[in-house]
């Protein structure tokens, strides 16, 4: 009697590791949202963006953000040593491709969070990533969040959300939308883990390979 082939059991999954781009105009609550996942203990890996701007109070390197001088960022553009990065109101902001690799090695979901602008690279190199455009219920609460965070001019505000409008022309390139209503974050947040939920649901799962 011949035996049978041995085939892999059709019913064992593997976990394949999601990269996941939350994005959205300035103001609309990405590192909120972030630092409410990492809170509720949520399992994945967060790639720091880099900038050569100050720190914010409060903000920490290695944290919030990488922060680097403009000649060291310049270096690493020169380099080729980041995935995306751009010029945004008058700073450099980037992702570090060695952070990307390092973390999609570790097996878990790696969450990034970046401009707009960054968003649309990141998916044009990487079209396997998920990207979530998050924004708020409606401009007024744009506006309120922008004021409310005192870190900006009357012309800087104004700059940032005229360059807010220009970025929701850039919904329809995002894979979710996710809606961030005041004093409802945990909201936003299950609505980001309901994506993840249902992407790893996949029948063919999304590989990204950097």
């Amino acid at each position: 009697m011949q035996n049978s082939p041995i085939t892999a059991d059709p019913c064992r999954r593997e976990q394949i590791p999601l990269l996941i781009v939350i994005s959205g105009p300035s103001g609309v609550g990405k590192d909120s949202v972030v630092q409410r996942m990492k809170g509720r203990g949520f399992p994945f890996h967060f790639v720091v963006t880099a900038t050569d701007r100050p720190p914010r109070r409060d903000e920490v390197h290695g944290r919030d953000y990488y922060f680097y001088t403009t000649a060291e960022f310049e270096r690493m553009i020169d380099n080729e040593e980041l995935l995306e990065h751009a010029w945004v109101y008058g700073q450099h902001k980037g992702i570090p491709k060695a952070h990307v690799r390092e973390a999609l090695a570790s097996g878990q979901d790696v969450v990034m969070r970046v401009d707009v602008q960054g968003a649309e690279t990141v998916k044009k190199l990487l079209p396997a990533a998920v990207t979530i455009f998050l924004i708020c219920e409606s401009e007024e609460e744009l506006v309120a969040r922008l004021r409310e965070r005192r870190t900006e001019s009357e012309e800087a505000l104004q700059e940032r959300l005229h360059t807010a409008h220009d970025e929701m022309a850039c919904i329809p390139g995002f894979d979710y939308v996710v809606v961030n209503h005041h004093d409802a974050l945990d909201t936003a947040v299950d609505d980001v883990m309901a994506i993840v939920r249902a992407e790893h649901c996949r029948s063919v799962p999304r590989r990204v390979s950097l």
